[in-house]
């Protein structure tokens, strides 16, 4: 959510603004705005606009109306005050002098707000960040950073700022506390973003900003310092993807580029941690005898990253034996949860910057749990302050609706649980090695399951006008159903619920009345007879029913199921990561029948960095 870019260098600023903040739309946004030096005028120039981005880039002829060559520009997602013009970003004070951009919330903005008011200066939006930008002026004295650091001193939550001073032309002031920044090194420029993504076209060479520290970039380059005002050295890392990873190529939505590119994602992500019949994860290593001693194991996750949590805890308790509890990570710090030395705490995280699952990390790193990540994004804020990482390794991922990136986690983690087992010596060498021939298998038959998608724009033909549609399924296959129930819900807006079948008549089947629709999800062999009894129970008052099984059931059950999906017979370990593949084509083919903006759903943001 939210997303800044700030540019300084010879070129013209508003075209690059908006160019970058082009590459951010995918986060949500509901305003957009940038704010540069008017080098004419000696001061500076602001521009803002609720909706689109191209709104704004309507408004500005693509930037050519402003003529600068410093500003930052940013996408906002309302948190405090209603999508408006006024309430959009850039924020400046009173005077015009001082201009901020910010992602994060400023958890003690009214008190601050007060104290302001107290002292006669006027606030014109309903935004915490314009506290920011008034407060810098308030104890501005001709040195912006002295100015800066007073600010820092007393402002409590979370922010990744960018600052504009009309007295100081020629830089930009970054600054970073739980909510991610990132610096560009360019060869006469140099710039601040959010999101690689939006600088990609003109650098690859970033740094990462650490929590505390504050940057002032110049067209000459950038210095660094901590929160004691100390300069530091940034390491510089060089971004190796390729940039049309984020570009659609030729298809209509990120989203159907994703699920096509999630065999070639699994490949990347399995193929070199599997090597002459064993698991091999470089740069990553739990001590032997800490395996041993283990008690109990969290899974800390939010979204679809919680529901690969949930699919893990089945792995990995079968196959290790130890106790596992997922929990989510808006909950976790405040459930005082059971965490010592003896305890495994597995963060997962698309971004890697999700704020709610980094105060859980920080929660169980206070507590003496040792921290193993599963994100995507290399060099993130969790990956940094993580004891191990694994990395998924699935490219960029646009959409706001995550697809291969799920997949990806729920692939790791499972692999992680086997490579545990094998540890642990609760997996037998026989059973070790048909999982991981499995693992191998994987992609090609998520291939075969792509290659039949006509069938499933069928069934979402059929079903597309459902108001209320009902998920269920028992162990793997319930897990199963709570992505596939939350990727329908987020991007057509269809009211979408999972239940655990044995949960139907202890209440849910009270809703289910003539066309109500259920997919009744029932990969796992082990209990097809279990679901097929739920299968009658809803047909039996009048429901439709929508099965996803493997093949070899595939006649049995669509003797009562009204239509019948299918994916290849595999291991049970790797049953949900075939079986989502189906429930995310649904999700999209629906929300397309439905005329929905599959990219960039309502109300949703890619990353949430904010509470």
């Amino acid at each position: 959510m939210c997303g800044i870019v700030g540019y300084i260098g010879r070129e013209q600023a508003a075209p690059i603004l908006l160019e970058g903040l082009s590459r951010l739309e995918y986060r949500g946004y509901d305003s957009a705005g940038v704010a540069v030096f008017d080098a004419q005028a000696g001061a500076l120039a602001v521009r803002k606009a609720k909706g689109r981005l191209q709104v704004l880039s309507d408004q500005l002829h693509g930037g050519a109306d402003l003529d600068s060559t410093v500003g930052v520009g940013h996408t906002r997602w309302a948190t405090h005050g209603a999508p408006s013009d006024i309430n959009s970003h850039p924020q400046v004070s009173r005077s015009g002098k001082i201009a901020v951009v910010h992602n994060g919330i400023i958890e003690n903005y009214a008190e601050l707000k007060g104290f302001l008011q107290s002292k006669g200066v006027p606030f014109v939006s309903e935004t915490d960040t314009e506290v920011v930008a008034q407060l810098i002026e308030y104890f501005y004295d001709g040195d912006l950073l002295a100015a800066v650091g007073r600010v820092l001193r007393r402002i409590q939550g979370a922010y990744a700022l960018g600052i504009l001073c009309a007295d100081c032309p020629d830089q930009i002031v970054a600054v970073r506390k739980d909510s991610p920044l990132i610096l560009g090194y360019g060869e006469g420029c140099n710039f601040i973003t959010s999101d690689v993504t939006a600088i990609l076209r003109h650098t690859r060479s970033v740094g990462y900003m650490e929590d505390g520290e504050l940057a002032v970039l110049t067209r000459e380059g950038i210095r660094c310092c901590n929160h004691l005002m100390q300069p530091i050295e940034k390491e510089i890392v060089t971004v190796d993807w390729e940039m049309d990873a984020a570009e659609k190529g030729g298809y209509e939505h990120f989203m159907f580029k994703e699920i096509m590119e999630q065999p070639e994602a699994l490949r990347r992500c399995l193929s070199p941690r599997i090597r002459e019949g064993e698991i091999v994860f470089e740069d990553f290593s739990l001590d032997q005898d800490y395996i041993k001693n283990m008690r109990r194991i969290y899974i800390v996750a939010c979204g679809s990253s919680y529901h690969v949590g949930m699919v893990g805890k089945y792995h990995l308790e079968r196959l290790t034996r130890i106790p596992v509890e997922v929990a989510l990570g808006s909950e976790f710090r405040y459930m005082d949860p059971i965490v010592d030395d003896h305890t495994l705490v597995i963060v997962i995280s698309q971004s890697g910057e999700t704020l709610d699952t980094m105060a859980a990390l920080r929660e169980a790193r206070r507590l003496g749990g040792h921290i193993l990540s599963i994100v995507n994004v290399v060099g993130s804020s969790i990956a940094r302050e993580s004891d191990q990482v694994l990395y998924t390794w699935a490219g960029p991922e646009i959409a706001v609706a995550t697809t291969k990136a799920y997949t990806t986690q729920l692939a790791l983690l499972s692999l992680l649980a086997l490579w545990l087992a094998k540890r642990l010596g609760t997996v037998p060498e026989e059973d070790f090695r048909s999982m991981l021939a499995a693992f191998q298998e994987l992609p090609d038959k998520m291939e075969e399951v792509l290659s039949r998608r006509e069938d499933i724009q069928y069934f979402a033909s059929r079903y597309f006008n459902h108001d209320s549609i009902f998920f269920m399924g028992r162990n793997i296959d319930y897990a199963l159903g709570l992505e596939g129930s939350l990727k329908l819900k987020e991007i057509s807006y269809i009211h979408s619920e999972a239940y655990a079948s044995g949960e139907l008549k202890h209440g849910t089947i009270s809703l289910i009345e003539d066309g109500t629709l259920v997919v009744a999800l029932s990969t796992y062999s082990g209990l097809f007879a279990k679901a097929m009894s739920n299968v009658v129970e809803v047909k039996a008052r009048g429901g439709s029913v929508l099965a996803l099984t493997v093949e070899p059931r595939k006649a049995e059950m669509a003797q009562t199921a009204d239509g019948v999906m299918t994916i290849p017979d595999i291991h049970n370990l790797l049953l949900p990561c075939l079986g989502v593949v189906p429930l995310q084509l649904f999700a999209y083919y629906v929300a397309l029948m439905r005329g929905c903006d599959i990219d960039k759903p309502r109300n949703l943001a890619k990353s949430v960095t904010v509470e």
